[in-house]
């Protein structure tokens, strides 16, 4: 018989691990449902690392109450569990007399949304902010609460706060199938099969195909494309704030932002493709941006590059979220959360909590159990500048990753967490290990041979996730 579950969620992104992590506080059986072998692999991991605060969302949508709902909730949340944060502000800049003229109906929007403390900039008071912005700059908003997040720590902060608290996350585990009787539905996933009460369908750019095995064609999934060009730490010194074009109707532009690792971000694209595993970059693409770049801040153009990657965003017909329940059928779909998904991740949690509520009794647990998530932000305290921590256990002083400062006792404790890591890849996304300027040409060997002693696995088996 198949494994009997209350709730299934399809999906462990960043919505699916904060609804997993929102039904973890209660008396339920929870089962997360994940295509890929681990946590936060697809959009969650490829986007700009934006917490924001939904000024320019349109008014009234469920995106606008959503994100700032999410904000509010996140910037708590991470203070709770230690995702690395920094409110740097942001600053949004006209570059024509168009541009301009789109000023008072950004502040009205940002009113609109409950969103404070915007404010017209002069320009002399813009360049004396940033003043290695490019010339001809005619007036900017400063926006203070814009911040940057890191958008890996996130995901896994919430799956791993939902598997302390008794979720079952099974990972290569793709539904293909959906077989409804009597209030139950039966979902064919790798192996076997698991049986549900209720299924969350949060699974981004896969949401449409999930929809189709409901029944339900009530949106489609069209990839938008996002290219992105990753610049040195030598390059951060070169702006304060996150600097941010007027959005249009089909994208937030081109920005320039610090990350929480202290590297500069420049991009992204937005275009529209068909292939939904298609993150490769295009030589067309990161010229595009480059040209922003060399009219936002032009100094980025003698800086050294670090990497390039592409997201892919869950874009829809439909501008809004695409959140839909039947009661009936104990069945809610989380479908096109783009680019703010992230930032409304916790809301959109907290939204679905309600909707399932409304069909399904549900007692809150009495032993909670909380968690804080290893500190790799820069504004952090490392472990290899941890005395004290040194001292309790020399692994933490023995970097192995030299660009980005990562020591043993890092790598080790991220192998053997309750979310563990099981490949490079996922290595690199809980400690920085090899993200770095070297992009693991030096470390690569080290690191493998501490996951290969941890897991009991061959060197060469570890480039891969274990079936």
């Amino acid at each position: 018989m198949p494994a009997a579950f209350d709730v299934a969620v399809i999906g462990a992104g960043v919505v699916g691990a904060a609804v997993a992590r929102a039904l973890s506080g209660f008396d339920l059986r929870t089962v997360v449902l994940e295509a890929g072998s681990d946590v936060g692999t697809g959009t969650s991991k490829a986007n700009t690392a934006i917490l924001h605060t939904g000024f320019d969302a349109v008014p009234g949508s469920l995106e606008a109450r959503l994100v700032a709902r999410g904000y509010e909730l996140m910037t708590a949340y991470a203070r709770e569990t230690g995702i690395p944060v920094e409110r740097r502000g942001a600053c949004l800049v006209a570059w024509s007399d168009e541009e301009v003229a789109q000023l008072p109906s950004i502040e009205e929007k940002a009113r609109a949304n409950g969103c404070g403390g915007l404010r017209r900039l002069p320009v002399e008071e813009l360049y004396a902010l940033e003043p290695h912005l490019g010339a001809g700059a005619r007036a900017a908003l400063l926006v203070p609460d814009e911040s940057i997040i890191c958008p890996f720590t996130a995901p896994l902060a919430m799956a791993t706060e939902a598997v302390v608290n008794g979720v079952d996350l099974r990972l290569n585990s793709r539904v293909t199938s959906v077989k409804s009787a009597d209030g139950v539905h039966v979902l064919g996933c790798g192996p076997g099969e698991i049986a549900a009460r209720w299924v969350v369908n949060a699974a981004g750019l896969q949401s449409d195909t999930v929809e189709d095995l409901f029944g339900q064609r009530r949106f489609r999934v069209r990839p938008r494309k996002g290219e992105l060009i990753v610049y040195d730490k030598l390059a951060h010194r070169l702006l304060r704030h996150i600097l941010l074009p007027v959005p249009t109707k089909t994208t937030k532009g081109v920005l320039v932002s610090p990350t929480v690792f202290g590297n500069v971000l420049l991009g992204p694209t937005a275009t529209d493709i068909d292939d939904k595993d298609d993150t490769s970059t295009t030589r067309e693409g990161l010229d595009f941006i480059l040209g922003k770049g060399a009219r936002i801040l032009p100094a980025l153009a003698d800086e050294e590059v670090t990497a390039t990657y592409a997201g892919l965003r869950a874009a829809t017909e439909s501008s809004d979220y695409q959140v839909h329940v039947d009661p009936a059928r104990r069945y809610l779909c989380l479908g096109g959360i783009r680019s703010t998904g992230l930032s409304a991740s916790l809301a959109l949690a907290e939204h679905a909590v309600d909707l399932i509520s409304g069909s399904m009794a549900l007692a809150p647990k009495r032993d909670r159990k909380t968690i804080r998530m290893p500190p790799v932000g820069e504004a952090m305290i490392r472990p290899h500048q941890d005395a004290a921590l040194i001292a309790r256990d020399a692994e933490y002083g023995r970097i192995v990753c030299h660009c980005e400062r990562v020591t043993a006792g890092e790598v080790r404790d991220a192998i053997r967490a309750p979310v563990p890591a099981r490949t490079l890849d996922g290595l690199r996304r809980r400690t920085r290990a090899l993200q770095g300027r070297c992009q693991g040409f030096y470390c690569t060997d080290r690191i493998l041979s501490l996951l290969a002693r941890e897991t009991g696995r061959t060197a060469a088996s570890c480039w891969e996730a274990p079936a």
